[in-house]
C-alpha cells in the first residue's frame, strides 16, 4: 500500500517455517507394498509397533488408489529407506518377518520430507503420497493480511522505531513495545550495549549507545506525523549498502572485540540490547503502577535513576501508556489513583506488539517469548545472527510454551536515512 511517511511498502509475514517451491517439496524415499484391503486394518496396527513413523508423523500411512473399473489398490509405508537403498537387509527381523507372512512386494518410493504449512502445500504432497495438514488453531491479527488503517498505525509505530533508532547520530537498534488494542507506546528503548566511563571523553565509541530507555511515549497514536517524501522498495532492499557496526543484534560479540582495544575510556554491558531494554523498561514501569504490598509507602523503582513517567487508564490485564513527565511524581501519583480500572498488575508483556528497526537474534527473540509478546515487527533483515527468518525461525519451534507472530516491513534503506537527518539531534 501507499504510505505518507515511506511511500510504497509492505508488510510481510514471516511463516514458522522457511516455504518451499510448491512443485518441489523435499521429499524422503521410503519402502512401501501393495496390500490385501482385507489385511489393511491387521498389517498398520503391526507396522505401527514394530515401524512407526516418528520423523514423519505428517506422512498417511495408507495411500489408496481407485484403478479402471472402480478396483481399489491400497499401498502401506513398511520404513523409511535411504537414497539408493533397494535391499532389506537393515530393515528390522519383525517387519522382515511380516513381509514374508502377507508375501509382500517391497518398492521404494517418495514422500514429502515435511507438514504442509498451507492448503495449497498439501494437495500438493497429496499428488505424491498422502499427508495431514492441521491449519492453525489460532488466528493472529495480520496473518491473513492487514486493513489500511491498521497498516497505516503499523507504518507509524515503526516510523516511531526508526527515529530513535536515527536520533542520537550513531545507527543503532530501535524496539518500541506497543498495546495494539488502544494504540499506544507502552515502552521504548535504543542498544545500550556501550557506555562512557564519566572520566573519559575522547573514545571510538559514540556515547549516544548508552542514550537511556523510555517507559513513556508520545500518547495515542495519531495521525500528526510528518509527512516524508515517497520511497520505493526495489532489488536494493534486500542487501543494505552499509555494515551498520552499531546495532547490537546484527554483532552480537562487537563487544568482545571492542573491549579488547578500549582504553577504560567505556564500558560494555552485552546484553542490553534495545529489545531487552525495553522489556526492563515495561517492568520497572509495572512495579511502579502496581507496587506489592511489603513496597507500600516506598518510592518506587526508578529504571536507570530517572524520573517515572505517568499514566492513563488502562484495561484490566492490559499495561497502561506512560506519558513523558519529568519531575512531576505527583502528577503521576494524581493520575494513578483517579483511575478506577487499576484491577490487577498485568502478566508481562501478554497482547502487546514490538517494533525493530532489525530482526532480532536469537538472545532478544528468546526474551520476547518469555515475555509473552504477541506480534513482532522489524524493517531490515539480521543476515548475521537473526532468530525470525534470516538464520533461524525460532517461531516455529515447536517444544517453546508461547509462539508469537512475526512480520516483515519491507522498507528501503533509504528511509533509515531520511530519518537520520530529519530527526533533530539530542
Amino acid at each position: 500500500m501507499m504510505n505518507k511517511q515511506f511511500g510504497t511498502c509492505e508488510i510481510v509475514h514471516i511463516p514458522e517455517k522457511e516455504p518451499h517451491d510448491l512443485h518441489n517439496q523435499p521429499t524422503e524415499f521410503v519402502f512401501a507394498s501393495a496390500i490385501d484391503p482385507q489385511n489393511a486394518n491387521h498389517i498398520v496396527r503391526r507396522l505401527n509397533q514394530i515401524a512407526p513413523l516418528e520423523n514423519l508423523r505428517h506422512v498417511k500411512r495408507i495411500q489408496k488408489k481407485v484403478l479402471e473399473r472402480g478396483q481399489v489398490q491400497l499401498s502401506v509405508i513398511l520404513c523409511a529407506a535411504s537414497e539408493g537403498d533397494n535391499q532389506l537387509d537393515s530393515v528390522p527381523p519383525a517387519l522382515q518377518e511380516l513381509i514374508s507372512s502377507f508375501q509382500l512386494s517391497p518398492f521404494i518410493t517418495k514422500v514429502c520430507k515435511y507438514a504442509a504449512t498451507s492448503k495449497e502445500e498439501w494437495q500438493e504432497q497429496c499428488k505424491i503420497w498422502p499427508t495431514s495438514y492441521h491449519p492453525r488453531t489460532y488466528n493472529i491479527d495480520g496473518i491473513t493480511g492487514f486493513s489500511d488503517e491498521n497498516s497505516e498505525c503499523i507504518f507509524k509505530f515503526m516510523q516511531s522505531a526508526m527515529e530513535l533508532a536515527t536520533s542520537d547520530g550513531v545507527v543503532v537498534n530501535a524496539a518500541v513495545i506497543v498495546d495494539p488494542s488502544a494504540k499506544q507506546i507502552i515502552s521504548r528503548a535504543r542498544d545500550q550495549v556501550f557506555a562512557w566511563s564519566p572520566n573519559k571523553e575522547n573514545s571510538s565509541i559514540d556515547s549516544s549507545c548508552n542514550r537511556k530507555s523510555e517507559f513513556s511515549s508520545s500518547d495515542v497514536i495519531s495521525n500528526n506525523f510528518a509527512t516524508h517524501e515517497s520511497f520505493q522498495v526495489n532489488e536494493s532492499n534486500k542487501q543494505l549498502k552499509q555494515p551498520y557496526t552499531g546495532v547490537a543484534c546484527l554483532y552480537p560479540w562487537q563487544w568482545a572485540k571492542q573491549q579488547l582495544h578500549s582504553q577504560s575510556s567505556y564500558y560494555c554491558h552485552p546484553l542490553r540490547h534495545a529489545a531487552m531494554v525495553a522489556v526492563e523498561s515495561s517492568a520497572a514501569r509495572d512495579r511502579y503502577l502496581f507496587p506489592s504490598e511489603e513496597n507500600n509507602g516506598e518510592k518506587p523503582l526508578e529504571l536507570d535513576h530517572e524520573n517515572p513517567s505517568s499514566t492513563s487508564s488502562p484495561a484490566k490485564r492490559q499495561k497502561t501508556v506512560c506519558t513523558a513527565v519529568e519531575n512531576d511524581d505527583d502528577q503521576l501519583k494524581a493520575r494513578s489513583q483517579s483511575s478506577n480500572q487499576l484491577l490487577e498488575r498485568p502478566y508481562l508483556c501478554t497482547g502487546y506488539d514490538i517494533y525493530l528497526v532489525w530482526e532480532p537474534c536469537t538472545m532478544c527473540a528468546m526474551a520476547l517469548v518469555h515475555q509473552r509478546i504477541r506480534r513482532i515487527f522489524y524493517a531490515f533483515p539480521n543476515r548475521n545472527a537473526g532468530a525470525l527468518g534470516s538464520v533461524h525461525r525460532l517461531q516455529g519451534e515447536k517444544s517453546l510454551n508461547h509462539h508469537y507472530a512475526v512480520f516483515r516491513v519491507l522498507l528501503p534503506e533509504e528511509a533509515l536515512h531520511k530519518c537520520h537527518t530529519e530527526v533533530p539531534q539530542t
